[in-house]
């Protein structure tokens, strides 16, 4: 077991304010914004990782985090639901919702960080301890070969490490393994426009079919030269790789040219609590900032570690560890009925094909569809047109009684 003594800082290292240890969305706004603010920050990176996801990021992404436009692979202005029997229904977004593919977008987020002025390193984190006066010392095995390990002080911790964080087991072992979806996708080499209109370069497709997932969805996401095709599941035994192996063959996309493959969990629950009450907060998939039903996670991610970060900015000011708190308790409060009506949702309506069915066709009525992309877009319940959640209520009432029109 290594004692105190050898947690103490080489000479020539720095003390940092804030370690963050993950590069994503999450913790490269978090050490961005601290770095913007003046603080002495370490960006750890573990590097040869892309993250599985769909990639989309709505409109007010780029405004509240400056993300320029030019990091969009594609536009997408309409999605296509598809149910069980093959039914299609087709949304138009009154807009557009940007995408991006990981593999570009994490780097430049990374850099901006460091353009900000973060120290960036490549390396795995170890873990931390503390010495004597109560100061954490965190441990990371640099990327290069033959590198010795690292060992820093840090004034303050920031856990952006994903869905298995190790930050979290070891700050917060007691709050267990939430949920998880498990994702997989492929991605594919795009075809030109399809004239039957089975691939269109605007248009996501989300298949909600048991064959595909039995509790979640699959997707084909096209982002501009490459698409994304995938599926996720939080049940054992079913094979993802051949679930998205029969997407691709019912999107008419198997003999497309596979880029890349990449697996990871989604958590599909907000941790109960996101700081250690001392010096540690969690941010972006480590929190559980991912949202039910859609797995939806870029944009909480950024929302989620722009908060630690203020969070972590407020301790550091005042020595009271109880601003840590604020995090999350400012993401439940603007974004926690959302992700409870989500989780509802889920819980039902993806139980079985026969309601994948009747949800489908639910999408089509226009109330749904406004209500559904104005919340999307604007990260808001909307609010201005109670006549219309009254008549979606009463619709949905007719799908499961049996009674709506066919």
């Amino acid at each position: 077991m290594k004692t105190e003594q050898d947690f103490r800082p080489a000479p020539q290292e720095p003390v940092y304010d804030v370690a963050v240890v993950g590069g994503g969305p999450a913790g490269a706004t978090a050490a961005h914004d601290l770095a913007v603010a003046g603080l002495r920050v370490l960006l750890l990176d573990r590097p040869g990782r892309i993250k599985p996801c769909g990639g989309a990021v709505p409109p007010i992404l780029l405004r509240e985090f400056d993300v320029p436009e030019e990091q969009l692979e594609a536009r997408v202005t309409s999605a296509r639901m598809i149910a069980p029997s093959g039914m299609g229904v087709d949304m138009e977004i009154g807009g557009f919702v940007g995408m991006v593919d990981r593999a570009d977008f994490d780097p430049w987020l990374r850099e901006r960080a460091e353009s900000a002025g973060a120290d960036l390193r490549q390396g795995m984190y170890m873990g931390c301890k503390r010495d004597r006066a109560g100061t954490l010392h965190l441990k990371f095995r640099p990327h290069e070969k033959g590198s010795d390990d690292q060992h820093i002080p840090v004034r303050a911790l920031i856990g952006a490490d994903g869905a298995n964080s190790k930050v979290v087991r070891e700050f917060m072992p007691r709050l267990g393994r939430p949920k998880h979806v498990y994702a997989y996708h492929e991605i594919v080499k795009s075809p030109e426009p399809a004239e039957d209109g089975s691939f269109d370069p605007e248009r996501c497709d989300v298949y909600y079919q048991g064959e595909i997932s039995p509790d979640f969805y699959g997707w084909v996401f096209p982002h501009g030269e490459k698409t994304s095709i995938g599926t996720g599941t939080a049940k054992k035994g079913l094979s993802l790789k051949q679930a998205t192996g029969k997407l691709r063959d019912n999107a008419g996309l198997k003999e497309r040219e596979t880029v890349r493959c990449e697996g990871a969990p989604l958590p599909l629950r907000t941790l109960k609590r996101w700081d250690n009450g001392r010096d540690v907060v969690v941010a972006g998939d480590a929190a559980g900032a991912v949202a039910p039903s859609s797995g939806e996670g870029i944009y909480y991610a950024m929302y989620s570690g722009r908060l630690a970060g203020e969070a972590v900015q407020e301790y550091l000011a005042t020595g009271n560890a109880k601003a840590l708190k604020s995090a999350r308790k400012r993401f439940m409060k603007d974004h926690g009925r959302v992700f409870m009506i989500l989780g509802i949702m889920q819980y039902f309506w993806y139980s079985n094909d026969r309601l994948r069915e009747k949800f489908v066709k639910i999408c089509k009525d226009p109330d749904v569809q406004k209500l559904t992309w104005e919340a999307y877009m604007n990260k808001k319940l909307v609010k201005r047109d109670p006549m219309a959640h009254i008549r979606i209520f009463f619709k949905d009432l007719a799908h499961l009684v049996g009674i709506a029109p066919r």
